[in-house]
């Protein structure tokens, strides 16, 4: 029989568990020892380890190239290559990105333990599609500037590549290009001014992070959205309290420039708008059960009252007294937090405070 293979927190807590049922003979010694048998203290995180390497990797790929292009005689290479067509550079592109989708699907049937490195591969696949599309865009553009379209385009494709793929990555960059299109079509819809329908960008995004929530709620049971429910809420919530957060230090003021010539303390109404939706999603969260609610509730309720803690008083506070405050709230977050988890873990408070 395979252990179970905890850290080692957990394990000290099984351990007290047992030896509090054997006491109060609810297990016999042998059903103890068969129990404290069936798990183990895990050694290294080496997923972890190599969770990190990956995304290390790519991000010293991108830098590779990013230096690779600057270089003198790649640019000299580049400029002889210059009137390579879009359409070819397109093709090509999607080309290379049908390789990398077949590849790292191979590899997911093959060795489906290797997560780490068979994303990685999807995920270069997603780089040249997004350049495919790109340059598609530019083989038919009229000048118009309507390059919203082309992030449209890349939702359907994206949405496609998730389901038939079955990823959870691609489905990520088909909702990344949903609020690029919703952004920049709202953009050109008004010639890039600072409102739409009298709304600023943070305060359009409140509402397109909430309706793709609402739309979440709405389809929960719906079997084609099953796979990709959860990733969907979370991106929605997203959408939602980031939106919220620049609304609650920008307001609805279309511009930087306005943005300085008045008082951060007049915009108070907006930061209580967005802790009220923090507390409602908490409150939420708790009475249904719903722990990504629950979750996004007390971590953004907690980044808006800071927030306005930074903005009020930064200038107007001793700096000792300042992060005094600061590290005292902490702690008594910490705490507090401490004995919600004691509780949870079915331990008893100490009768003395620590």
């Amino acid at each position: 029989m395979a252990k179970l293979n905890i850290d080692k927190q957990e394990s000290e807590f099984l351990d007290e568990a047992i030896a509090h049922w054997q006491k109060e003979g609810l297990v016999d010694s042998d059903l103890a020892g068969k129990l404290k048998s069936s798990y183990e203290i895990k050694g290294f995180d080496w997923m972890r380890l190599a969770k990190y390497s990956f995304w290390v990797a790519l991000a010293c790929g991108v830098i590779a190239v990013g230096s690779l292009i600057i270089d003198r005689d790649v640019i000299e290479l580049l400029s002889k290559l210059y009137n390579t067509p879009d359409i070819i550079i397109s093709l090509l592109s999607g080309i290379a990105a049908a390789y990398f989708y077949y590849i790292g699907r191979k590899r997911q049937r093959l060795y489906p333990e290797k997560v780490f490195s068979n994303e990685a591969l999807i995920f270069a696949g997603v780089l040249f599609t997004a350049s495919c599309v790109a340059y598609l865009g530019k083989t038919f553009d009229n000048g118009s500037g309507h390059y919203s379209l082309l992030f449209l385009l890349s939702v359907f494709v994206y949405g496609f590549l998730a389901w038939r793929i079955d990823s959870g990555m691609i489905w990520l960059f088909a909702l990344i290009s949903l609020g690029s299109w919703f952004g920049t079509e709202t953009g050109y819809q008004t010639r890039w001014a600072d409102y739409f329908l009298g709304m600023n960008y943070p305060l359009r995004f409140v509402v397109f992070g909430s309706l793709l929530v609402i739309a979440c709620y709405l389809l929960k049971n719906k079997k084609w959205l099953e796979r990709f429910w959860e990733l969907t809420y979370v991106v929605g919530l997203l959408y939602l309290f980031l939106s919220l957060w620049l609304l609650s230090i920008f307001g609805n003021l279309g511009s930087v420039d306005s943005w300085w010539q008045i008082k951060q303390i007049s915009l108070y109404y907006w930061g209580i708008i967005a802790g009220i939706v923090a507390g409602g999603f908490l409150w939420y969260g708790l009475k249904k059960h719903d722990v990504i609610a629950r979750e996004f509730g007390i971590t953004f309720l907690l980044i808006f009252v800071y927030t306005k803690y930074f903005e009020y008083l930064w200038e107007h506070m001793n700096r000792t007294l300042f992060f005094g405050i600061l590290a005292i709230s902490f702690w008594f977050i910490g705490r507090k937090a401490e004995k919600i988890w004691n509780i949870n873990a079915g331990k008893k408070e100490p009768t003395a405070n620590a």
